[in-house]
């Protein structure tokens, strides 16, 4: 007899080593902080490989089996008969899809035929139909990408050509890609007043330890969701660390997420996996108390709801100059309305959610921002903290309101100027599906290379193999700050191809910002970057001092 079937899988982004959590001291210095190098994709080929034959192969030996156990009951007469005729025929098929659009498989049929030349049918369930050939006993490998997330059934039929007896198998696949559905800002923790904590009274997170978060099944959020998108808040600290966000289940990441110091109130998006239980893990990673609080504004699942698309980075609103609202200041506990729709490269209609940065500048008091979709009331949730005269930033994920509208609430007493930049949107005919990954520490300048100079840039290249790219998640942090400045990201318009070729040109910097920082402090921000063509993301220091910069990497998108 012979084996059967295994499955391919295309391979993903492969990141480099982590290395240590959170900002500390490195005295160590040495050469110029260039890109790390793309890491190879063979070997986990060759895993997902194995893997999927090893699945196929038990499928196989199972049929096997079973004909041997009803050849025992018929007796060995008609065993003999079933031999010398050649009488079975059957097919198998093994899956395995590990990028967010696509499925690999490896189908071969087993028989007592001789020399079995067999035609293999493939329908993948979406209105496509494959035809390939191989000899039985030989594995047939096929890729197939889809347009759509969710779940696809996938039916083979295999035909021995000569004999003409075929044989059919049906395996249902769920693709690994997530799409977004926005949900309106609801606070999901708070240790502070025992929201989502389990008790009726508040109590700080103790030093070194973790507090689980509830997803799934929580403030309407469905079963089965990949990854939540959460506003982080650390306040009343007590001592200077950093909170990690990571899926309940797995490993203690090291990486960051929210950066504070003792008496700050910080907060910082997060696009965080969800565990098996339907939890989120926030450690604490400080020698003092911490109040954490959590505020949803949507999440990720395996099926169809909005794509990402990314767009030039732009500026839709800044209040300094009277763009996109009145000049001026805002007033402290007021609103103002941002036409979003049509606007920084957005489609006027269909746009469900927007991934936007906002930026507090010149508050006159301590307070806070609010976005949240027009039509509704202000909810009591927080999308940027600032206290008197700081300038700070954060990335917020927004529902859209029907009009193409979100707000924009000042939570503080105090008149505040605000700047809104736009980095992408969430549609129903958005392309790029989500695909979680294992927070990875992807480059770290204060091992092994020297801080980023001011006015220069760091690039990363987004290696992948047979994936393309529309932008990749990221948390940026900027520490031992040696001045005032911030962070602008973009695209690099030269492929790591163009840089081996010696062809590469310098970038324009965009006039976006992501993250503003002052000297001496530890500021993160979370930031959706787009690959653009190259596949290559800059990252730019627009002060003019040095500072050690940090790239935490925590997902991609995928277009189909």
């Amino acid at each position: 007899m012979i084996s059967a079937a295994v499955a391919a899988a295309a391979v993903g982004f492969v990141p480099v080593t982590a290395q240590a959590a959170g900002p500390s001291a490195d005295p160590g210095r040495a050469a110029t902080a260039t890109s790390p190098a793309p890491a190879a994709g063979s070997a986990k080929d060759a895993t997902a490989k194995d893997a999927a034959a090893k699945s196929a192969a038990v499928k196989d030996l199972a049929a096997k089996q079973a004909k041997a156990k009803a050849d025992a009951t018929a007796g060995s007469a008609a065993s003999a008969r079933s031999a010398q005729q050649g009488e079975y025929f059957d097919v198998f098929m093994g899956a395995v899809n590990s990028n967010a659009h696509s499925v690999g498989l490896a189908t071969s049929a087993s028989t007592d035929f001789t020399n079995s030349f067999v035609a293999y049918d493939i329908d993948w369930g979406d209105g496509t139909v494959d035809r390939e050939y191989g000899m039985a006993g030989n594995n047939v490998y096929v890729d197939h990408r889809y347009a759509e997330v969710g779940t696809h059934r996938i039916t083979i039929t295999a035909t021995d050509t000569y004999h003409k007896v075929s044989a059919t198998t049906t395996e249902d696949i769920v693709l690994n890609g997530s799409e977004f559905t926005p949900h309106t800002p609801t606070r999901l923790l708070d240790t502070r007043d025992g929201t989502g904590t389990g008790t009726s009274a508040g109590r700080p997170l103790a030093p070194y330890t973790t507090t689980r978060v509830k997803i799934a099944g929580n403030g309407g959020i469905p079963t089965g969701v990949t990854a939540v998108a959460l506003n982080i808040t650390a306040t009343n600290t007590s001592a200077g660390g950093h909170v990690i966000a990571y899926a309940s289940g797995t490993k203690q990441p090291a990486t960051s997420n929210v950066n504070f110091v003792a008496g700050q109130t910080v907060p910082n998006l997060a696009i965080v996996p969800v565990g098996e239980d339907g939890y989120v893990e926030l450690a604490n990673r400080s020698e003092g108390t911490v109040d954490l609080i959590a505020d949803v504004t949507g999440y990720f699942a395996r099926s169809a709801a909005s794509g990402y698309t990314s767009v030039k980075p732009s500026r839709l609103v800044d209040t300094r100059a009277g763009l996109g609202a009145a000049a001026g200041q805002v007033a402290g506990r007021t609103t103002f309305g941002v036409q979003v729709a049509g606007q920084g490269g957005l489609p006027a209609a269909g746009v469900t959610a927007v991934a936007l940065n906002i930026t507090a500048t010149g508050p006159k008091g301590s307070g806070h921002l609010t976005a949240f979709p027009s039509g509704q009331q202000a909810p009591s949730t927080s999308s940027v903290n600032f206290t008197a005269g700081q300038t700070v930033a954060n990335a917020v994920i927004v529902p859209v309101g029907p009009d193409g509208k979100i707000n924009i609430r000042n939570g503080a007493w105090d008149p505040a100027d605000v700047i809104v930049d736009v980095t992408g949107y969430y549609s129903a005919d958005g392309k790029a599906a989500y695909l979680p990954m294992e927070p990875e520490r992807r480059f770290d300048s204060r091992t092994g290379t020297w801080p980023l100079a001011g006015q220069d840039y760091h690039y990363e290249t987004m290696w992948t193999s047979g994936r393309a790219l529309e932008a990749v998640v990221l948390n940026l942090t900027v520490t031992n700050t040696q001045g005032s400045g911030h962070l602008a990201v973009a695209p690099d318009p030269s492929s790591l191809d163009d840089r081996i070729a010696g062809k590469a040109v310098r970038p324009t910097p965009p006039d976006s910002s992501v993250l503003n920082w002052t000297k001496g402090a530890t500021v993160s921000n979370l930031v959706q970057a787009s690959t653009g063509t190259s596949g290559v993301v800059d990252i730019w220091n627009r002060g003019w001092e040095p500072t050690d910069l940090i790239v935490d990497i925590f997902g991609t998108y995928e277009k189909n």
